[in-house]
């Protein structure tokens, strides 16, 4: 498992799988994504991107990671803290020391270090951000942030990336109904002499 910048040939699966999994698409850019990708079967297992809130002349730019989502069968395998660690590595070295996230799921986030924000000393991009996404989500959604330096991922998550495989038996087996076949009418265009 790994996770690599988005690609343009992603853009039709990030579009899915953002539908699927019910996330906040707004201001859609494939370039801003990173993917995880297990190495063995090329599938994709989870997502997330950067979003740049720029600043009036006299504030500086925001960065907010959003769009996180993992794909059911790849839950609890490490993906979503590797997306998340892509996404400060790569916020680091285009120079920000401050990450946001806007999230109705703060639990998972403060494990790495994020922090509540009072939604009062939150930038105004980002204030504005949150008004967007609570009318998205619902209520319950805070304002999070993360020195990038204090980023921590747990050791159980590295392992479980590391022997990442997706959970199996989800899918009921395919049936004849599933190709608009009737099992009780059909007739086979080739006799089997039976």
């Amino acid at each position: 498992m790994y996770v690599r910048d988005a690609k343009n040939r992603d853009e039709a699966w990030l579009l899915d799988a953002i539908e699927q999994l019910g996330l906040d698409d707004v201001a859609f850019r494939s370039r801003d994504y990173v993917i995880a990708v297990d190495e063995e079967s090329g599938d994709r297992a989870g997502f997330g991107r950067l979003r740049l809130h720029r600043g009036d002349e006299d504030e500086e730019n925001r960065i907010e990671l959003t769009g996180i989502g993992v794909l059911p069968e790849w839950r609890d395998r490490g993906v979503g803290a590797h997306v998340v660690e892509r996404l400060v590595d790569t916020a680091t070295a285009d120079g920000f020391e401050t990450v946001y996230v806007l999230t109705d799921q703060p639990e998972y986030l403060t494990q790495f270090g994020f922090e509540r924000v009072d939604t009062d000393d939150l930038p105004p991009a980002l204030s504005d951000r949150l008004t967007e996404k609570r009318e998205f989500l619902g209520g319950g959604v805070v304002g999070l942030e993360l020195a990038v330096d204090e980023f921590e991922m747990p050791s159980r998550f590295r392992q479980a990336f590391k022997d990442a495989e997706p959970t199996g038996g989800d899918e009921p087996e395919e049936s004849a109904e599933d190709f608009g076949i009737d099992p009780d009418s059909a007739t086979y265009k080739y006799d089997t002499g039976r």
